[in-house]
């Protein structure tokens, strides 16, 4: 069958989902109930209902995903390989019911049963694999791929419990275990066929043939587990690939025969070991070599599928760019490059020469962070203690690279040292985003701002030799998830307004624009506000037992918690607003609550210490009544995609305030703006391109440039004497530092404040009057409603260019040349 009749079969399958009806849906659903599950109608719990549902929507999932390959593998298509550490890819059954279009009839269905659906998709666990903005992107971008009909693998750690479950205990964050697979996930299919040897240590052996050969003295097999990705219409479903680790003896019989039970399941603990948590914390060398051996499990296990699925289909290996294109998302998975080398040079039998062309017109990589802790590197003793031969690849290319650079004009010493591979400066390190950099044909930025600072600064003699080679793709967000899926009241009040144009084509949304001063439009559209903001109240409420008003305004920064990203500043600006509503109380103060969310590192001391911090100004200022209905703080605990999709729609102010030149791009601003709240923010990440689109009037900019921010610190800036200079921020800063929102450890903040006095990398201080500035601007605008509703209908209107659609559009033909 060609591809054209396969895709033809796709578009009856859709004609088809339309003469269902929900009586007949509801019988599906029972079966799915009685014979999957097991449990008779009157006794099924939410769970099993929840089970049925997935099984039931799944069913039909898997008739696209089996056509959807099939015409991928009858047209011999140029596949794109997206590898990531994260896939924050939350809930799903709503997802994939919404983009079969499916969700009315799903949700009479269960009403048949006597079953609410939203009330079975909220006790669907979000699925703990990734963290924060990277791995967000990453889902976004695989539903984007399938959305535009391209086929797309996403690889990645299938995580038994993530990062952490994030519980606050009196104001501390407590880190538990994910458990999101404690019932079993019934959207995953393991693939046993799809297993491959992953080794660690050994040494390499010469051949007589001149060959070299790897024998590790440890293995570990890396099994698939596949979860399809439903695209907008459900035209094309994906695969997100996730690899979980066994040992190839998972008991020793004679060591548990001997009593020693423990010891006789250590090679089975040491291989789950791999798949257990996100991010490990590598401040000990235990740490460190779990995250590398991390890193190389599913780096390894990737390149041996695609390779493997390559040949599989009959193609030569050297064709592998035309027919492959790998996007390494971010610098966790550099060593695929090596390991692609291996493959081809070790296992094909190319030469090294050969090799590296393919290698580098394979490959493209997307850097996310200019944070020089972020850009990874490894300890050489412990990359050749786990790979050593990948350890000789490392240094083939880099010999290649170094003399390739000797003999480019005006590279001196210096340069040729920020070029190599391997770090020479005191302990000596391999440069994981040198090596991503080196073995790419394209490598991206994922902001306008963001991309630049790259040329000028942590691959500025990288991109002298290689002036092509960096471009820029500013990141985007599904609208499918990001707008009609978490706020279908928005979505058709939009329906109404332009038509149904903009489901399919973001862009369309600019369609808006003539309703901004539109009277009823803007009454129906803040109509639509408050209700969410009243849902988000009423969560709160039962989650954490905190009142909200939902006629004040929503301040929203919820992200995760990082100095750079200066919860801090918002912070103390909160504590100095507290003082001035305490001080005049005669004057005309807007109601606000200030909501924060977000995870920090189990290693970061300050990023801790600073949710400390939120939580004891909360606990001081809401139960303070001299500021009751003007000034409330809280904190919601677990920030993850589900919260994160109630919190949005709800938002009013969108704080977007990290030091200019240190956010890559951010995604939660788009969110947020695409919702219909204002942005706060300073010139950085993709802050530059909302307000290009929306109107400069439309966002609040405050604060450096990073241009500024560089030439201060070069400058020798003195934040003591600007604090001192600002009594606002002098006593704010007094405060907390003395114990006035500590009474029973005064001292507990004093550094955290001591080092905004000496330091202040993060340019708080400096900031901090501009900010405040726009804190009262924001207000002023809150007090003309009929503008402030124009300003946010315009940002709405302003938000389809960051569409993921359109991003990945952008990498389909700029970088990895698919149609």
């Amino acid at each position: 069958m060609t591809a054209e009749a396969i895709l033809a079969n796709t578009r009856s399958l859709d004609a088809a989902d339309t003469t269902r009806d929900p009586q007949a849906l509801a019988d599906r659903i029972i079966d799915c109930l009685v014979h999957r599950i097991g449990k008779d109608q009157r006794a099924a719990k939410p769970h099993d209902w929840l089970t049925a549902a997935v099984l039931t929507v799944r069913d039909d999932v898997i008739e696209r995903w089996m056509t959807s390959t099939r015409a991928t593998q009858a047209s011999g298509a140029k596949r794109v390989y997206y590898l990531s550490l994260e896939f924050l890819i939350g809930r799903l059954l709503r997802d994939a019911i919404a983009n079969l279009g499916r969700a009315e009839e799903f949700d009479a269905a269960l009403k048949l049963l006597g079953v609410d659906l939203a009330m079975i998709e909220e006790i669907e666990p979000d699925a703990a694999l990734g963290n924060g903005g990277l791995g967000r992107l990453a889902a976004c971008f695989m539903e984007s791929l399938a959305s535009l009909n391209l086929p797309a693998y996403g690889y990645g750690i299938r995580y038994v419990n993530g990062m952490f479950r994030q519980r606050i205990d009196d104001g501390w964050q407590v880190e538990l275990p994910e458990t999101w697979l404690a019932h079993g996930n019934p959207w995953e299919f393991e693939r046993r066929e799809s297993a491959y040897i992953i080794g660690f240590g050994g040494e390499v052996v010469g051949t007589e043939t001149g060959a070299v050969e790897w024998t590790p003295d440890e293995k570990i097999e890396a099994v698939a587990v596949d979860t399809p990705v439903v695209g907008w219409r459900g035209e094309r479903v994906n695969t997100l690939r996730l690899w979980t680790a066994r040992a190839f003896d998972p008991i020793r019989l004679d060591a548990f025969n001997a009593g020693d039970h423990a010891g006789a399941l250590a090679n089975q603990v040491r291989a789950e070991t791999l798949v257990r948590v996100l991010y490990p914390a590598d401040s000990s060398p235990a740490g460190h070599e779990l995250r590398l051996r991390q890193e190389y499990f599913f780096s390894s296990a990737s390149i041996q599928d695609i390779v493997r699925r390559h040949v599989q289909y009959g193609n030569d290996i050297r064709t592998l760019h035309e027919k492959a294109a790998i996007q390494l998302n971010d610098t966790h998975p550099a060593v695929s490059v090596a390991e692609l080398m291996r493959l081809l040079v070790d296992h094909h039998g190319l030469g090294f020469d050969e090799a590296w062309d393919i290698t580098r017109k394979t490959f493209g990589y997307t850097n996310h962070t200019l944070l020089p802790e972020a850009l990874e590197s490894w300890p050489l003793p412990l990359f050749e203690r786990l790979l050593p031969r990948h350890m000789q690849i490392v240094y083939a290319i880099n010999a290649r690279l170094l003399k390739e650079a000797r003999r480019a004009p005006g590279m001196d010493d210096r340069a040729i040292s920020a070029i190599s591979l391997i770090d020479e400066g005191g302990e000596r390190r391999i440069r994981m985003a040198n090596l991503a950099f080196a073995g790419s044909h394209s490598v991206n930025g994922v902001a306008a701002l963001h991309t630049e600072l790259m040329k000028q600064t942590v691959f500025a003699d990288l991109h002298r030799l290689y002036p092509d080679r960096i471009n820029n793709k500013t990141n985007g967000i599904t609208p499918r998830r990001w707008l009609q899926q978490c706020n279908p009241g928005l979505t058709d009040l939009i329906r109404e307004a332009i038509g149904d144009g903009f489901l399919d084509d973001a862009s369309r949304l600019a369609d808006l624009r003539p309703f901004t001063e539109d009277a009823a439009f803007q009454e129906r559209f803040a109509a639509i506000k408050r209700a969410n903001k009243a849902a988000l109240s009423q969560h709160l409420r039962e989650v954490m037992g905190v009142r909200l008003d939902p006629d004040a305004l929503f301040d929203v920064q919820v992200k995760r918690i990082h100095e750079y990203k200066r919860q801090l500043l918002n912070i103390i600006e909160t504590v100095a607003l507290y003082d001035q509503i305490r001080n005049h109380p005669e004057r005309d103060w807007v109601p606000r609550v200030k909501l924060f969310a977000g995870k920090a590192a189990s290693s970061y001391h300050n990023a801790k210490l600073i949710i400390k911090l939120t939580n004891d100004v909360a606990r001081k200022i809401n139960a303070d009544p001299a500021v009751h209905g003007l000034l409330s703080v809280a904190f919601a605990p677990n920030y993850n995609v589900s919260l994160a999709e109630k919190i949005m729609p709800a938002a009013d102010l969108s704080e977007q305030i990290s030091t200019a030149g240190m956010e890559a791009s951010g995604t939660g601003n788009m969110k947020l703006a695409l919702n219909g709240a204002l942005t706060i923010g300073t010139l950085d990440g993709a802050n530059i391109e909302i307000r290009d689109h929306v109107g400069a009037k439309d966002i609040v900019i405050f604060g450096l440039t990073a241009d500024e921010v560089a030439a201060k610190r070069a400058d020798g800036y003195r934040p003591s004497e600007v604090i001192e200079a600002h009594p606002d921020l002098n006593q704010a800063i007094s405060a907390i530092e003395t114990g006035v929102f500590s009474p029973g450890e005064p001292d507990r903040y004093r550094d955290l404040m001591a080092g905004l006095r000496e330091h202040d990398w993060f340019m708080l201080a400096a900031d901090f009057p501009s900010y405040a500035e726009g804190q009262r601007e924001i207000d002023r605008r809150w007090t003309d409603p009929a503008g402030w509703r124009a300003a946010t209908i315009r940002n709405v209107a302003g938000m389809g260019w960051f569409s993921s659609d359109r991003t990945i559009g952008e990498y389909a033909h700029d970088i990895w040349s698919v149609r």
